[in-house]
């Protein structure tokens, strides 16, 4: 069974920044590549960062590359998502997912396992 529990989010003015955790339960979480995605209020979930099992490699999409990174301590099996320079378009409940693969996981469909998500708002 693998649990995913996402914290961190809450409210920040346009600018800030913001650090969201993903504490995920079981013992196969080094095995496989960890992602972000974020939906808004009547929109598509969306990708926003993924990262391989070892973490030697990441991805983003275009809307936030330059200002998020991801990174993954397999030790704590914990991925995080740096979030900087924020912007109002930015808001969205942020989901924590686990891939079914090790590598490159850029879409919904490469996931199995989702977190409940966390909010965050950005205000201007």
């Amino acid at each position: 069974q693998v649990q995913l529990v996402e914290s961190g989010g809450g409210s920040v003015q346009a600018g800030g920044s913001l650090r969201l955790s993903c504490a995920a339960s079981g013992r196969t979480f080094s095995s496989y590549a960890m992602g972000w995605f974020r939906q808004a209020p009547g929109k598509e979930r969306e990708f926003v960062a993924g990262i391989s099992w070892s973490g030697d490699r990441t991805y983003y999409s275009e809307s936030v590359k330059g200002r998020f990174t991801i990174s993954r301590d397999n030790a704590k099996n914990t991925v995080y998502l740096q979030m900087n320079s924020l912007k109002p378009e930015d808001t969205a409940v942020y989901y924590c997912a686990r891939a079914l693969v090790a590598y490159d996981a850029p879409s919904r469909d490469a996931y199995g396992y989702w977190g409940q998500g966390t909010q965050v708002t950005v205000s201007s």
